[in-house]
């Protein structure tokens, strides 16, 4: 049982759709990420946070190949732990690998659960921090004929721009999707997987760019010090901050240090849209 140490917070929406799986290994997805979360937070006490919402994918917002665009159940399990660095969560899903030092386990527990949901079409991705804690994002596609019928006629329309932006992301192949998603939206984009390297490009060419784009967790400089950094050379220039981490940052401190936009990964173009719009159009 979970003791009264960890507050459970749960955000389940009860309408996202109809999902084709054996509810033996739902059971087992479950029940493997919130063991994981909890013996992340058994000495320290903390939050563990579930969350269950539908999401629509597009051809640019797919986690993996083997994933088609579509509707999809996204259910998310936070914790307020002891969290993990990259070199931690690069090998997270690999069978028989354990952070025993840190928590408790065989090590097969969240490789099966890779498995089971790759199986069912879908995919698992996690954000994490040392001193933070952990998120694990499931995405779960909704059988067709129900996500036709519930589809919503009343999505925000995707607008686009030709503004130019800089990208940064310390992540290749995050880059490479979002650079992409920018460039299908109509922006003219320059990206950097270095920190160090965004600064020096606007350095050069302040006025070039209308928008920053910074991933929070970078080596280096993370993207909150490099966005005081970017405002020191020029004050009113619009910065969008990413994060994968809702604990590490918020939208009030981001405000706090001058960042004009604030979201949280997974990044759908949909809701990347919206909020370019946002920050530039108040701008």
């Amino acid at each position: 049982s979970i003791p009264t140490t960890i507050e459970i917070i749960q955000d389940i929406n009860p309408d996202c759709g109809v999902i084709k799986a054996d509810p033996t290994q739902i059971h087992q997805i479950v029940m493997n990420l919130t063991t994981n979360a909890y013996h992340a937070m058994e000495e320290t006490g903390g939050e563990l946070k579930v969350s269950l919402k539908q999401i629509k994918l597009g051809e640019y917002d797919i986690i993996n190949s083997d994933m088609i665009p579509g509707v999809y159940v996204c259910l998310t399990v936070a914790d307020t732990g002891v969290g993990m660095d990259k070199s931690l969560t690069d090998k997270i899903f690999d069978p028989f690998f354990t952070t025993k030092a840190i928590g408790k386990g065989t090590g097969m527990g969240l490789s099966v659960v890779h498995g089971i949901v790759t199986a069912m079409g879908g995919a698992i991705n996690v954000y994490s921090e040392p001193g933070k804690g952990t998120e694990f994002h499931v995405y779960l596609p909704v059988e067709k004929t129900f996500s036709e019928e519930q589809a919503t006629t009343s999505k925000a329309q995707i607008q686009g721009g030709t503004e130019q932006i800089l990208l940064v992301d310390d992540e290749e192949a995050i880059l490479s999707m979002e650079k992409r998603m920018l460039e299908r939206l109509g922006y003219k984009v320059t990206s950097r997987t270095s920190s160090l390297e965004v600064l020096e490009a606007f350095r050069a060419s302040p006025d070039k760019f209308d928008l920053v784009i910074t991933d929070m967790a970078m080596p280096n400089m993370p993207g909150d010090k490099l966005s005081v950094e970017l405002t020191k050379i020029r004050p009113d220039i619009p910065i969008l901050l990413c994060t994968g981490f809702s604990e590490t940052m918020s939208e009030e401190k981001a405000a706090s240090l001058g960042i004009k936009g604030f979201i949280l990964k997974p990044i759908v173009m949909k809701d990347l849209d919206q909020k370019i719009r946002e920050v530039l159009d108040k701008n």
